[in-house]
């Protein structure tokens, strides 16, 4: 492969991953001003993963993830104002405000959660790529873990689940090292997370999920295998998160060597903007450019999110059940 990117495509994913690590950042301010309650996890410094996988989806693909969902939902096309009118309980936002940042979803764009329950969507994903082989439309879902949920009994039955039926489902283990707290070498016995379909035959890769060519390569393989009928396929994302695993986390179980130290040697972000300046040759005010961009749009969505009012009491009443009549 002699030219993996092009231009065009570098700037759009450089814009991505911006987009999400300043809106991230923005949320976290926010939470601290009591403008966001409840739990909030924030994806910053695996940006990398989601807008790599990202890049290789078609339009009826489907995509579902855990609680740290936010850069997921900026990925896959989700209006920046809506995911922060969600996280501040705003009518404007996404699920009305009900949902938080945890639970809100677009059927729009094939974005089927968040989801608050540690690996719940997981079989839900398998559901959704059930759907895919059902209904014949050729799509895949991309479902999203951590690797503290790869851990979990409901995994390892989606994984037999979807091997036996050939699942059109590529399954990512977003792996930051230490679930929400304990280092994987404390709460794994295993070596790898990408080899535990090896007892289904799924076949799996771990990847630099720094590294945003690297992800998108192997994204583009995974999905090729769930596309063309041979079942599921798992990809390892070695990545990092710079924060807690919540808000709520000071994270005092790993050094700030070490965070500093991933920021300064592998972050996702600095790692493509050299490519793009060196390889690419991409001129300095065109990224410039896309960073003033950026900060436009963020603003614009905390202001909206402000703006927009909190849902009336009436809302408790509504989107519990629907009725259908069966003709």
């Amino acid at each position: 492969m002699t030219q993996p990117i092009s231009q065009e495509e570098a700037l759009q994913a450089y814009y991505d991953m911006l987009l999400i690590r300043r809106f991230e950042e923005r949320s976290g301010q926010l939470y601290g001003m009591g403008l966001i309650a409840g739990f909030c996890h924030l994806y910053i410094g695996q940006e990398a993963v989601v807008v790599g996988i990202q890049s290789v989806l078609q339009p009826q693909d489907s995509i579902i993830t855990a609680y740290r969902d936010h850069g997921h939902m900026l990925a896959c096309g989700m209006d920046p104002k809506g995911v922060m009118a969600e996280l501040t309980g705003r009518i404007g936002g996404y699920s009305k405000g009900k949902g938080g940042s945890m639970h809100m979803f677009s059927r729009e764009k094939n974005f089927y959660g968040g989801h608050g329950i540690v690996g719940a969507q997981i079989p839900i994903g398998t559901g959704l790529a059930f759907a895919h082989l059902y209904k014949e439309d050729k799509g895949v879902c991309v479902a999203s873990m951590g690797d503290g949920a790869a851990n979990q009994g409901q995994v390892y039955e989606s994984y037999n689940m979807a091997a036996l039926w050939k699942l059109p489902v590529v399954y990512v283990i977003e792996n930051n090292q230490y679930a929400m707290g304990t280092s994987v070498a404390r709460s794994s016995a295993g070596p790898t997370y990408y080899g535990r379909g090896q007892g289904w035959g799924i076949p799996g890769e771990k990847v630099d999920g720094m590294h945003l060519l690297k992800v998108v390569e192997a994204a583009q393989r995974a999905a090729d295998h769930a596309r063309s009928g041979k079942g599921p396929y798992i990809l390892e994302m070695d990545t990092y998160r710079y924060r807690g695993h919540s808000m709520s986390d000071p994270a005092k179980y790993r050094s700030k060597e070490e965070v500093e130290g991933t920021k300064e040697t592998r972050d996702p972000i600095e790692l493509f903007k050299t490519y793009m300046t060196k390889t690419l040759k991409i001129a300095e005010d065109k990224i410039k450019h896309i960073d003033d961009d950026v900060k436009t749009v963020v603003a614009e969505a905390v202001e909206f999110s402000k703006s927009s009012p909190e849902p009336d009491v009436s809302e408790l009443y509504t989107d519990i059940l629907k009725e259908e009549v069966l003709s």
